[in-house]
């Protein structure tokens, strides 16, 4: 079920479940994007989109925004962005604890699955990174750090990520790109953007 709502004078905000119903109605809505939807903003319950009021009115909106049927078929296809990481992250012993395997092996899964931003927040050009075979739940930190290095590669929760700046951070680090994520003289400023796919690789093995 959705919910459906003004958000300010210019904006609607859809209101979904869970985070699979938002990456099905956001591929449904990125796909055939209405006449006057001039943004798209998806979060990990909501996806906002914003209007051209000159172009479409709120109410017309949201009676297009409730007949979206999401696209459960589709996953992100944007473009392929792969990142060279270190595998040598001050956590990665202690993931490879919670999964009960060995450092190889979390440095393998990590390699080999697909992955895609599902959505940004918590700093500029922080992608929440998600898998497709769903299958990594990595507790946070119980102590997080006060500064987490530009360029560490995480894991929380069904998550990936990577952290654009120092920042303090209660994430799993297990390792780090030389990739710039963010910059704000480059256009776009964020590398990681919603429905980017991406590819991590090992770059103590290219």
């Amino acid at each position: 079920m959705i919910h459906v709502r003004p958000s300010g004078t210019a904006a609607i905000l859809v209101e979904l479940d869970d985070l699979d119903e938002v990456l099905a109605y956001y591929a449904a809505v990125s796909h055939d994007r209405p006449d006057g939807v001039i943004d798209i903003v998806p979060a990990a319950r909501t996806v906002l989109l914003a209007l051209d009021p000159e172009r479409l009115d709120l109410a017309e909106a949201e009676r297009l925004a409730r007949e979206v049927e999401p696209r459960y078929d589709r996953r992100a296809t944007g473009d392929l962005v792969e990142l060279p990481v270190v595998y040598d992250g001050e956590d990665l012993e202690e993931v490879a604890a919670l999964l009960s395997c060995g450092v190889d092996e979390v440095v393998r899964r990590h390699t080999e699955e697909e992955w895609a931003v599902a959505f940004c927040g918590f700093s500029p050009g922080f992608g929440y990174l998600t898998s497709a075979s769903g299958d990594w739940d990595i507790p946070r930190r119980s102590d997080p750090r006060t500064k987490v290095p530009a360029g560490s590669v995480a894991l929380a929760g069904e998550f990936s990520g990577v952290y654009p700046r120092e920042s303090p951070g209660g994430w799993q680090l297990i390792g780090r790109t030389t990739v710039t994520t963010f910059d704000l003289e480059r256009d776009p400023a964020a590398l990681l953007r919603p429905n980017t796919r991406i590819r991590f690789v090992d770059a103590s093995r290219s």
